[in-house]
C-alpha cells in the first residue's frame, strides 16, 4: 500500500531507474539504488523491475518502500 505520491520532474526525454531513485532521494547512493533494484524491491508501472538502466518516461511511475513516484516533464 503506497502512502505517498511524489512527482519527479525531468528536463530530458527519459531518466534511468537508478538515476530516478537517486533524484528522488529514495536511496542514499547509486550503489544502494543498484542493490535495491537488483533485489527486486522496486516496481515500475506496477511490476517488479530488476533493470537498473530501465528508461522511465513522463507518465511512468515507480515505487520503492512505501512511496510512489511519478515521472513528469518539466
Amino acid at each position: 500500500m503506497k502512502n505517498n505520491k511524489m512527482h519527479l520532474k525531468i528536463q530530458t526525454e527519459f531518466i534511468k531507474l537508478e538515476a530516478a531513485l537517486k533524484l528522488a532521494n529514495a536511496t542514499a547512493s547509486g550503489g544502494m539504488a543498484k542493490a535495491v533494484i537488483q533485489e527486486g524491491l522496486v516496481q515500475v508501472n506496477g511490476e517488479i523491475c530488476t533493470m537498473r538502466g530501465k528508461k522511465l518516461y513522463p507518465g511512468d511511475e515507480f515505487s520503492f518502500e512505501e512511496s510512489l513516484y511519478c515521472i513528469e516533464k518539466q
